[in-house]
């Protein structure tokens, strides 16, 4: 399985936003969209700010492929579901702590949305 190389990870990790674009069901790609991105260890993680609402995860979800692009890394990716509560945890942490200058409104639903957690693979 492929693993990310530490400059990516470095690059990635330390951008605010990363664009994510998932792979319709036909093929495209839909179009990017800002999300925020967390690290923890060697893997990189998403979630849905809008919950099971948003569009993009619902795409993301339904296919488990798609495009980012941060940091001056542009990859295809695999989406894995993160079920696992103790990686959670960790990426609730992450979160709080990379974007926590952005305030509540913002970071608290990042942490609520713990159901929407997808792990990028890279492809």
């Amino acid at each position: 399985m492929p693993t990310w190389t530490s400059d990516e990870l470095i690059r990635i990790a330390g951008a605010d936003e990363l664009e994510m674009a998932p792979l319709r069901r036909d093929g495209t790609l839909r179009e990017p969209v800002p999300i925020w991105v967390v690290r923890d260890g060697e893997d990189l993680y998403v979630r849905s700010f809008r919950g099971t609402d948003g569009g993009w995860w619902r795409t993301a979800r339904a296919n488990h492929q798609g495009h980012i692009r941060s940091g001056g890394v542009d990859k295809d990716v695999a989406f894995a579901e993160v079920p696992d509560s103790e990686v959670n945890d960790r990426i609730d942490t992450a979160y709080r702590t990379k974007y926590g200058r952005f305030g509540g409104a913002y970071v608290d639903p990042m942490v609520a949305a713990r159901s929407t957690t997808l792990r990028l693979v890279p492809r």
